[in-house]
């Protein structure tokens, strides 16, 4: 049986760790009992000491602030009003995440559509505020536990993702770092999020 993953797997590169995500399985189990599970399809790395994007737009100082947090520790942050789910990263006292951007629907489908009623079940948790709302995640209840807790948790990828079925790019919504290669998804995943990347990197890496 596949270990739930420990904080002690996040005290380090968030990069590094976002990577590895992808394929995992992010568990909520609710105050009922009932699972609701999705397969990790994109997911996107943020790390102050070495990030722009840390500096200015969503992620202030008081954000950032947040990050610094122990690693493997559930974090939210709302953008536009609406509450994103990470996971801090590196030792505390540096401020470094991952955030969960979207997942493909296992168990508990229609438990989470209940929770966020859609026409197109592929518009469930395609985005990171969706997969919260799905999923039913309270962040005032939930920020700052453990990655490991009973609530939700995570599980590593059965077996490795390969780099083939992988599309690296630029993160979505920011301005600063729009060039770092630090968006990861599973490739031809009908389950990640609509939004597109900053095109500046793509023309980077086609040079």
């Amino acid at each position: 049986m596949t270990e739930v993953l420990l904080p002690a797997h996040f005290n380090a590169d968030p990069v590094r760790i976002a990577r590895g995500l992808l394929g995992g399985t992010l568990i909520r189990v609710t105050p009922e009992g009932d699972r609701l599970t999705g397969r990790i399809v994109e997911v996107e790395a943020y790390d102050c000491p070495r990030d722009p994007a840390c500096t200015a737009g969503r992620f202030h100082a008081a954000r950032s602030a947040d990050m610094a947090t122990a690693p493997g520790r559930w974090l939210f942050w709302t953008a536009y009003g609406h509450p994103l789910l990470q996971v801090a990263c590196r030792p505390e006292g540096v401020a470094a995440s991952v955030l969960i951007r979207a997942i493909e629907p296992l168990e508990g489908v229609g438990h989470m559509l209940t929770n966020r009623p859609v026409t197109r079940e592929r518009d469930l948790t395609n985005g990171p505020a969706k997969l919260v709302y799905a999923l039913g995640l309270v962040p005032a209840l939930m920020a700052g536990t453990a990655v490991d807790s009973p609530a939700l948790h995570m599980l590593p990828p059965q077996w490795p993702v390969p780099d083939g079925a992988v599309d690296v790019t630029a993160r979505i919504g920011i301005r600063e770092g729009r060039t770092l290669p630090w968006r990861f998804v599973l490739r031809g995943s009908p389950w990640v999020s609509p939004a597109t990347p900053s095109m500046e990197l793509h023309s980077i890496l086609a040079t």
